[in-house]
């Protein structure tokens, strides 16, 4: 049976390679295969704009996928396992309603630039966007963080995410009506999702934020088994609850926050990838749990990036209209099957 699982783990692996590639080799502009081969290796092609798209849209777009599902699917389960709640996710907690409201404040509020503060260390562009989701999204965080020192009580934390969610949501509101038609589509675009927003220069500074959140993850997979039995169960064990907590608040918040900044909010992933590796391995043990989630999520976000760039001329499809079709559907089969899933075994 442990072999059995152990090999489940090979399945998304192949699969991650082949998309990865996938990924490389497919794209609005039709270059060939061997061209596509000899410039990842360093070598001359006939036309340098195939160089250009090669290596500064496809391959970071392909890392920049392979990272954010692995981190929002690592996130996702976390979640679900501190607030023993199969529907929690990613999202639960306001962090990226806060990343959302720091890209409205940009977009709508002062027009795309933070250049408004200062005239010469001005930030515009699409930095300022990215700088706007941090900053919203550390803020929520932190907001989230300090409020768990004083509530003990998982679902009251939660039920305080989703009331900042939702206050959030109403500031994003006032700030679209008062706003211009521009900088409505400009915000309604950055929040339909997208893996083309890391580009070469950003892509290792985007990589250590995700590696280090996963890192913490790693480190916490004992507490989070200890979790599965109940808070006081692992307190008997000799887990810092309180600390753990805050520690898991911590990597997750990285991992959201970060991904939310470049890539927009991403939806389903994180909430639906853990229920795939839990029916896929039949335990919520996490030592097999969390790399089987971590791969799928890489797995399912390179195929919505495949996807995305089907329509070659027509343009990219949003990546928040594929994850819904893709996602939807393993929720609605846990809601009704939630009796015969076991998730604390």
């Amino acid at each position: 049976m442990k072999h059995s699982r152990f090999a489940i783990l090979l399945l998304p692996l192949s699969l991650i390679v082949c998309l990865f590639a996938a990924n490389l080799f497919a794209g609005s502009v039709k270059i060939p295969a061997s061209s596509v081969i000899d410039i990842l290796f360093g070598g001359e092609t006939s036309k340098e704009t195939w160089q250009y798209i090669v290596l500064y849209s496809r391959l970071p777009q392909a890392v920049t996928a392979l990272f954010a599902g692995a981190a929002l699917a690592t996130a996702g389960l976390m979640l679900q396992t501190v607030f023993a709640n199969p529907l929690a996710g990613p999202s639960i907690l306001g962090i990226d309603s806060g990343a959302s409201l720091g890209v409205a404040l940009v977009m709508l509020m002062f027009g795309g630039t933070l250049g408004v503060f200062s005239a010469d260390f001005g930030i515009s562009g699409y930095l300022s966007v990215i700088l706007g989701a941090f900053i919203g999204s550390i803020l929520v965080l932190g907001v989230i963080i300090f409020m768990s020192t004083f509530v003990r009580s998982n679902i009251m934390l939660l039920i305080i995410g989703i009331m900042i969610g939702y206050l959030t949501s109403s500031v994003v509101s006032l700030l679209s009506f008062f706003s211009t038609a521009e900088g409505v589509f400009s915000y309604t675009i950055w929040g339909m999702g997208d893996f083309s927003g890391v580009s070469l220069r950003q892509l290792p500074i985007f990589c250590t934020f995700i590696a280090i959140g996963l890192f913490v993850a790693v480190i916490l997979i004992k507490p989070l088994n200890a979790l599965l039995l109940g808070e006081r169960y692992a307190a008997n064990l000799g887990v810092n609850v309180k600390r753990m907590r805050i520690m898991l608040l911590i990597a997750t918040g990285i991992l959201i926050s970060v991904t939310t900044a470049f890539c927009g909010p991403i939806a389903f992933i994180g909430l639906t990838v853990p229920h795939i590796a839990r029916l896929l391995l039949g335990t919520s043990n996490h030592n097999l749990l969390l790399p089987l989630t971590l791969l799928i999520g890489s797995t399912i976000a390179l195929l919505c990036n495949l996807i995305s760039v089907l329509p070659a001329a027509t343009g990219m499809i949003p990546l928040n209209a594929i994850t819904p079709v893709l996602g939807a559907p393993v929720i609605i089969y846990v809601i009704v099957n939630r009796n015969k899933i076991q998730y604390f075994n």
